[in-house]
């Protein structure tokens, strides 16, 4: 049993088949499943090495992308039934269809076989390897931030928030002191969460719209740009302001310049500006201040009489400017449409897709960007024992179009 796994024959889909609907074989199967006790790459290339092309039914059936629930698969025949060897999303599978129970075979003899014969034809490894592509799968910052600024607002909203109906109003009498004190402690917890939301959300949306300037010049920067590393960062830690008004000079794609007089690029500038002075702790009084009192030497005189809400929690939610946070979201994606309409049409597409995936690859030899995986991966798991549950796309779980990862995101000149 030494070699039981290097003397396996190639079987033709058609005789595979053809040996599963005629039910020839025991029923009694078995399933092996491993991840990375053997590296995928790997054991495809030593079986490409020794038998050529992947020849197993699913290989065949598959589409022609990247989204498949069975990447690739081969078939063997031994003197005891049929072998497929099966790569996946998450595992590799090797199922074994016939008399095989009671022989004494276990993974682990599979796997040690398969390793000790790769050593045989580690010339022929290399050689194939050279037609392997090595990309670099990446995380897309714009959507981070994009999908954790939507999460603070589902949060701020489910808050229910509204300081005009939850306004407390100052107490009268004791027995107003003692309703206020039970229904304060009620919304300074809801508020406080509210604010705290709210504080983040205003660090977070300009850096929202300053990831996407930098996901355009990532993607879109001229190919002199790109092959400079030196010259690539220092355009991309200019000022952002620099960065938005040269993107069409230092970018393919653009039709017409970014205009930064532009009301969409105002409003951006703004919410910039109140970032900076957020995050930094900048003292500007004229920012901060919550009102005007005026002193006859040490006597206090008030231009108007506040309440306990007042100088509260209506101060803190004043302080983050919480009845504006939802127009600025949407003066930020006003700011990220109008780039959008500077480009060419066919190139405003691919952006609008890209935004759109939370993962990115990059050919680390060619510099070519792609998408290497759908953003859902299905999975299935089959018995050993039933023909039918090798059909193609049992147990898929995922719907939709077919996958198909963009060739190159990169506009010709």
């Amino acid at each position: 049993m030494e070699d039981y796994f290097l003397d396996m024959e190639i079987v033709a889909p058609g005789c595979f088949m053809n040996i599963m609907k005629g039910g020839l074989l025991p029923s009694n199967g078995m399933i092996w499943e491993f991840t990375n006790e053997m590296k995928p790459v790997d054991l495809y290339c030593y079986l490409h090495a020794k038998y050529g092309h992947p020849n197993g039914l699913m290989t065949l059936l598959k589409k022609n992308t990247s989204d498949n629930l069975i990447h690739w698969d081969w078939n063997f025949a031994t003197s005891d039934g049929l072998i497929s060897i099966m790569g996946m999303n998450f595992r590799t599978e090797v199922a074994l269809k016939g008399n095989f129970k009671d022989k004494g075979l276990t993974k682990d003899m599979f796997i040690s076989q398969i390793k000790t014969d790769m050593g045989k034809y580690g010339k022929k490894i290399t050689e194939f390897r050279k037609e392997i592509e090595t990309w670099t799968q990446f995380t897309n910052p714009y959507h981070r931030i994009k999908r954790a600024v939507d999460q603070n607002f589902k949060q701020l909203d489910s808050l229910d928030v509204d300081p005009e109906r939850d306004r407390l109003k100052h107490p009268r009498n004791s027995g107003d002191a003692h309703e206020l004190e039970e229904s304060w402690r009620t919304l300074r917890t809801k508020y406080s969460a509210a604010v705290g939301l709210v504080f983040g959300l205003r660090a977070m949306l300009p850096v929202l719209a300053e990831s996407f300037v930098n996901l355009v010049f990532f993607v879109l920067a001229r190919p002199e740009i790109k092959s400079n590393d030196r010259l690539f960062k220092s355009l991309i830690r200019q000022n952002i302001d620099i960065r938005v008004q040269t993107l069409h000079l230092h970018c393919l794609g653009f039709k017409s310049a970014v205009d930064y007089s532009s009301s969409e690029c105002k409003a951006f500038h703004s919410l910039m500006n109140e970032r900076n002075d957020l995050l930094h702790g900048n003292v500007e009084v004229s920012k901060l201040a919550v009102g005007d009192i005026y002193f006859h030497g040490n006597t206090p005189l008030f231009k108007r009489y506040d309440d306990f809400w007042s100088i509260t929690i209506g101060a803190s939610m004043e302080s983050v400017r919480f009845g504006m946070i939802h127009s600025d979201y949407s003066a930020i994606e006003g700011f990220i449409e109008y780039i959008i309409q500077q480009l060419d049409d066919k190139i405003a597409g691919q952006i609008r897709f890209i935004v759109e995936q939370s993962l990115m690859g990059i050919n680390t030899k060619t510099g070519r960007l792609g998408f290497l995986l759908p953003e859902s991966i299905a999975d299935f798991r089959a018995s050993a024992t039933d023909p039918r549950s090798s059909a193609p796309g049992e147990g898929r779980t995922d719907e939709g179009e077919p996958w198909e990862p963009i060739p190159d995101v990169t506009p010709a000149e």
